[in-house]
């Protein structure tokens, strides 16, 4: 019985992982299409492994970055923190180059545009695969 909970527990988790990764994967396409100054050149696949680069950078540097700028975001009620976004899409960008895939960003405002697309995109996503702590309640009165 504890084999079968721990087995339907990883594949509970590997789901919810591959689900978050294709969703980083179509919010990153959305930005690289709605926005002019982000530019893309290369095979659909490459876009995967972009998104797993931005998903690393969010996990390992993001939180520092937090935790260095918390007095600014606090001032700002937190939208500094979309430029931490806008930073991180450039870290990625320059990871990406690094790795031999053609993904560049032109300048700091379109970082900046680009994060926002990306974490509407995502929200959105998000709420229509049922994932994370997104939930919409449509009440009749």
């Amino acid at each position: 019985m504890t084999n079968q909970k721990e087995s339907s527990s990883f594949f509970t988790q590997l789901r919810s992982v591959v689900l978050k990764w294709l969703i980083t994967s179509l919010a990153i396409f959305a930005a690289i299409y709605l926005v002019p100054g982000i530019h893309f050149t290369g095979p659909g696949w490459q876009l995967g492994i972009i998104a797993a680069i931005f998903s690393m950078v969010n996990l390992l540097i993001r939180p520092i970055l937090t935790l260095i700028t918390c007095p600014m975001i606090i001032l700002t009620l937190g939208l500094f923190s979309v430029a931490i976004n806008a930073l991180m899409l450039i870290l990625t960008a320059n990871v990406a180059v690094y790795l031999g895939i053609e993904y560049s960003i032109d300048s700091f405002t379109t970082a900046f545009i680009g994060a926002l697309v990306i974490s509407f995109t995502s929200l959105v996503l998000n709420m229509l695969a049922g994932e994370g702590n997104v939930r919409v309640e449509v009440r009749r009165d």
